[in-house]
């Protein structure tokens, strides 16, 4: 049986800023802003578009060393994109399959950053702390790069 989690984050940014640098540049942004817990990204195959498949690399205190993820689709004007776990992460120790929802809105002069996660936990497997630790995640990445926009204004426009 799959289950899901969904988390707003609500920005100062603009919301065409916060998708590119969030999820367009986060292999060059992400271990940046968050050196404590990413160690790299990397492009494994394709250029960015549906299909290709991105490494996140984690440092040793992560709960695993990396995942990696297959865009799916990718709606730029839209400002969406859905991700797949294909190798990594809790795959095949905790949970079958793994995707994210997330879309990107205006709201005034900012924006709230949408992720809903589907998951399909290993039978008898307990995944809540794991999506208390998702959840913290994908809201400490949003709030980063919002404050690297505020501190580089015009950056990602």
């Amino acid at each position: 049986m799959s289950s899901s989690w969904s988390v707003e984050v609500e920005t100062k940014a603009p919301a065409a800023a916060i998708f590119k640098a969030t999820f367009i540049d986060w292999h060059n942004l992400g271990p940046k802003l968050i050196p404590e817990v990413i160690s790299g990204v990397t492009l494994i195959s394709g250029d960015g578009s549906p299909g290709s498949i991105r490494q996140i690399n984690f440092t040793p205190g992560a709960p695993f060393s990396f995942v990696k993820e297959r865009l799916e689709f990718i709606d730029h004007e839209k400002l969406e994109l859905k991700l797949s776990v294909v190798e990594g992460g809790h795959l095949g120790i905790k949970i079958e399959s793994a995707t994210s929802h997330i879309k990107v809105e205006k709201k005034g002069h900012g924006s709230i950053v949408k992720v809903t996660a589907t998951y399909k936990a290993i039978a008898g497997v307990d995944v809540a702390e794991d999506v208390k630790k998702a959840k913290e995640g994908f809201i400490n990445s949003v709030k980063a790069v919002e404050a690297h926009l505020a501190a580089n204004p015009g950056s990602y426009a």
